[in-house]
């Protein structure tokens, strides 16, 4: 097969450990490179050509190392079975209830001596024994199956400590002293006393409980962290009107074809991407862009899929079904960013991957330390046990993804695409940010600025009205503007004949039997030795050095006047530009415009370094010059002309109103095109690295922290469970404050 991508769906993980071994096994296969996510559940595997064909053997080596896999089912209606699924962690929910349940008593009578009536500590056994075997059956089935596959993992830890301090008990209970009538016991928060109890009921149970709690909060957590991508992803429109042989009839969204014609009336969503063939009407497209202002379309405009129509009638002929859908592909966007893996997690992988034998090492080593220095076996147990507990390498691996699933959800809904977790990392360390003009800091769409009549003509309407009649048969930018001008002047344009274009140069047609001209003044002096008044020509000059872009009009060999348009810098583009600026960003406008029209345009949003005249070479040659100058280059573009650029900055960062070629190249995707969200989008980024950077400092410092302080017997075991989950339950809690993150008004 040639080099894809392979996606699985894993089960049966239940740690960081268990995501690395997974990695592990299918990195010994040819060809095969693997990054598994445990937060998510997913195996991203890249296959090469040499590598194999069958998906089975990517299947056979996962259940080789005891867990289990299959090959995601094709996207389905995600809503026809919503109400019908399962909660993942109803099972563990009912699991921690029970065990709590019959744990609390164990662990009153173990901690308050004056409960303590004849014969309680067989009670207390009674009352542990499911929660020791039952409760912790997970742990001690995983712990089972990696055992039985030559590894240890995080389970193995729970397994065997919980295991030790209940059959502890048992051989104390009925071959020590500790089942007597009128035993009792007292509970200390460390284990220094050699006079301590020989029974650890309440740690076998307590520990279990806290892990349990630990794994469900974990599991409600991770839901909530993925939520953002699925509300993204069940945006879509659950049927659609189509409109077939004049008749409307009701179908399933899912049953769309391209080429349908669908009505939407007003309230309802737009069931796929097409373009509106009649009517105009309001689209609210703020669940996809994430901006609040509806946007007005029209016959000829593209509209997506999920947005609502809120004004009127529309009739949309189907472009795009499916899995090629504008929601579809911003839904791969964000699932790919969420199964990758930043360096920073890749070293706390490989942590995690020694981390469970290097405690199991520990534990026997403080077993043995209490012995050899003289201390109890009772002591010398109870730090062994704490040191297997309170060890976690469960918050190591959620740093990253738990995270990157809230800052990647989070930027869904606000319209930000974000690559995937090496991104963040190239976020951090930008300085210089390049902005490509035309559709980006302006709205590449041109408009009228002024109309210049000849002497002897007798008003700018007179010109206006002989351009527009030329210019009606031609699709050029300057065109459009002349004719909605035109339109907006209510001026009444006579018919043109003969229409001919000269590419680049300027048009030609009969209007009323009079040939008119319409365009630069080289193609009109050099092509029709038509001679350009001074005061035209000083115009023309004026109009180029603020920007504009001049056409001189002529009718038979009479220059008749100037028409000036140019195009319209966004509104919010100096505010976006002093947002970069306060983020320690250096803006640089990369234009293919002169150097007039670049200056007139930084100018006004407030950028001093520009680039004017600017081939796609040569943005690629600015970019690598940038970067040769010791500066980290992030790229703003939308055009085909930027992909180059925007694959070869540090950072590359597509506007979504703009080309395919250019969204394939970048790194970010600001999905509704406007400037200020590029500065919210970094924002974002270095808000997210933040919290994983966070994440994994606590994540080492509470294991770097903790078990010197379990083998040196200052931690019982029962608060070292509690501590353990308080751990993973911190870094999921952590990363789910993305979920506040507010763009700047």
């Amino acid at each position: 097969m040639t080099d894809g991508i392979v996606e699985l769906d894993i089960t049966g993980m239940t740690c960081a450990s268990c995501a690395n071994r997974i990695e592990r096994k299918l990195g010994k296969l040819p060809g095969v490179t693997a990054t598994v996510n445990y937060a998510t559940e997913k195996a991203q595997v890249q296959v090469a050509a040499d590598g194999p064909a069958d998906p089975a053997a990517l299947i056979a080596a996962v259940e080789s190392a005891g867990y289990g896999a299959t090959v995601p089912a094709p996207p389905a209606d995600t809503t026809a079975d919503r109400d019908t699924e399962v909660d993942p962690a109803a099972a563990l929910r009912r699991r921690l209830v029970v065990s709590a349940v019959l744990a609390v008593p164990v662990v009153v009578l173990s901690m308050v001596p004056v409960l303590q009536f004849p014969n309680w500590q067989w009670l207390a056994l009674t009352l542990a024994a499911p929660v020791a075997v039952w409760g912790a059956l997970p742990f001690h089935r995983a712990a089972w199956v990696n055992a039985r596959h030559g590894a240890a993992t995080m389970d193995t830890l729970v397994s065997v400590g919980v295991l030790a301090a209940f059959g502890w008990s048992l051989y104390a209970l009925f071959f020590g002293d500790a089942g007597a009538t009128g035993m009792h016991m007292t509970f200390s928060w460390i284990a220094t006393d050699p006079e301590a109890t020989d029974l650890y009921l309440e740690v076998a149970a307590a520990v279990t409980v806290f892990i349990l709690a630990g794994r469900y909060m974990e599991a409600r957590a991770k839901q909530q962290s993925g939520a953002a991508l699925r509300a993204l992803l069940e945006l879509g429109a659950k049927d659609a009107t189509v409109l077939r042989d004049g008749v409307e009839q009701r179908v399933p969204a899912s049953t769309l074809v391209v080429g349908d014609v669908v009505v939407v009336r007003p309230g309802e969503r737009i069931p796929s991407d097409g373009l509106v063939q009649d009517g105009s009407s309001a689209v609210d497209r703020s669940m996809v862009t994430g901006e609040s202002v509806p946007v007005e379309v029209g016959p000829g405009d593209r509209v997506t899929g999920a947005t609502i129509n809120v004004g009127g009638r529309l009739v949309v002929a189907i472009t795009r079904v499916g899995a090629d859908t504008e929601l579809a592909r911003m839904g791969r966007l964000v699932e790919d960013a969420q199964t990758g893996k930043a360096d920073v997690q890749r070293l706390a992988d490989r942590v995690s991957g020694v981390f469970v034998p290097i405690v199991i090492a520990l534990a026997v080593l403080a077993f043995v330390g209490w012995i050899v220095l003289g201390g109890s076996v009772t002591a010398a147990f109870t730090a062994a046990v704490a040191t297997l507990i309170i060890a976690c390498p469960c918050a190591l691996g959620l740093a990253t993804p738990t995270a990157l699933l809230v800052g990647t959800g989070r930027g869904s809904q606000l319209g930000i695409l974000i690559g995937g977790p090496q991104v963040l990392e190239q976020t951090r360390g930008v300085d210089t940010i390049v902005l490509d003009k035309t559709g980006t800091v302006t709205t590449g769409e041109m408009t009228l600025r002024a109309v210049v009549a000849a002497d002897g003509v007798p008003d700018e309407d007179a010109v206006l009205r002989l351009a527009a009649a030329v210019e009606h048969g031609s699709e050029h930018p300057v065109a459009r503007a002349v004719l909605r001008a035109a339109e907006a002047r209510h001026l009444d344009v006579p018919t043109a004949e003969q229409f001919e274009s000269t590419a680049g140069a300027g048009v030609q047609a009969v209007v009323g039997g009079d040939v008119v001209l319409v365009g630069g003044t080289r193609w009109l002096t050099s092509s029709w030795a038509i001679p350009v008044p001074d005061a035209v020509t000083a115009a023309i000059t004026a109009a180029e050095t603020d920007g504009g872009t001049a056409v001189v009009v002529a009718r038979n060999g009479s220059v008749q006047g100037v028409v000036v348009v140019g195009d319209t810098v966004k509104p919010e583009a100096a505010d976006a530009v002093a947002r970069f600026v306060a983020l320690g960003l250096h803006p640089v406008l990369l234009t293919g415009d002169n150097e007039g029209a670049a200056r007139a345009v930084a100018a006004q949003v407030g950028i001093d370094e520009v680039h004017a005249r600017a081939t796609p070479a040569s943005k690629l040659d600015t970019v690598r010059r940038l970067q040769a100058e010791g500066r980290s280059v992030a790229m703003v573009g939308d055009g085909v002309n930027d992909a180059a650029a925007l694959a070869a900055a540090d950072l590359g960062i597509a506007m979504g109103a703009g080309t395919d070629a250019a969204i394939a190249a970048s790194d970010i995707t600001v999905v509704s095109g406007r400037l200020t969200v590029v500065a919210d989008a970094i924002r974002l980024s270095r808000s997210t690295l933040g919290i994983i950077k966070g994440n994994l400092f606590w994540a080492f410092a509470y294991n770097v922290a903790a078990i010197p302080l379990a083998m040196a017997g200052l931690l019982n075991p029962v608060l070292a469970g509690a501590a353990m989950a308080f751990s993973s339950v911190f870094v999921v809690t952590n990363s789910l404050r993305l979920r506040r993150f507010a763009p700047r008004p």
